[in-house]
């Protein structure tokens, strides 16, 4: 009876699905999926439930695309190996920065895929590309940029070790005006210190 009660509190302090989802998104990329170039898109697939919905219980809520970009990358990850390659240089990856634009909302119990994309890298950075897209129509319902933080090593470094990105592609459009609010905002910042 008291393990029950501990698992009862270790459930509801910490996230336990999170946890169980993350591990179950890398182990079933690596058994069941092939190994990707890390300039290759790949996907992720889910199922808006009544656990990811809002107060109105019709749609996935905002929070929730967030969540689940968060597989898509441990899952990019883990395909790519390119976590592997940072972890072997004693780096890591944090979350700088991302945006998401909503299109048209998932409705509850609709399937849908998650896209990941590389799209440009600096020395201190990988940028990646998501998009939620529903698989009863192919419609995008949602695109979200993030920027990777990668710490303690180069970027470049590691990517030099992937003989697809031996030439960088150019800087997307819509990612150098993200960039430059980002740059404003820290601006910004900086002078309210």
């Amino acid at each position: 009876m008291s393990w029950l009660v501990v698992l009862l509190i270790l459930y509801v302090i910490w996230d336990v699905n999170y946890f169980i989802r993350c591990v179950f998104t890398v182990f079933a990329g690596r058994l069941f999926q092939r190994k990707r170039k890390v300039t290759d898109t790949t996907t992720i697939y889910g199922l808006c439930t009544s656990q990811d919905v809002d107060i109105f219980i019709r749609h996935m809520n905002n929070a929730r695309y967030l969540r689940e970009l968060d597989f898509a990358r441990f899952h990019f990850y883990a395909l790519t190996g390119l976590y592997e390659r940072i972890r072997d240089r004693r780096g890591g990856a944090v979350q700088g920065a991302s945006s998401v634009r909503y299109r048209r909302t998932i409705p509850i119990f609709h399937p849908y895929k998650i896209q990941t994309k590389l799209i440009w890298w600096d020395d201190k950075a990988i940028y990646l590309e998501q998009q939620f897209i529903t698989l009863s129509d192919g419609f995008v319902r949602a695109v979200a940029m993030s920027k990777q933080n990668i710490t303690n090593c180069n970027v470049l470094e590691v990517l030099k070790t992937y003989p697809e990105t031996a030439q960088r592609p150019e800087k997307p459009e819509e990612l150098k005006l993200w960039l430059d609010a980002i740059e404003l905002s820290s601006q910004k910042l900086r002078k309210d210190k």
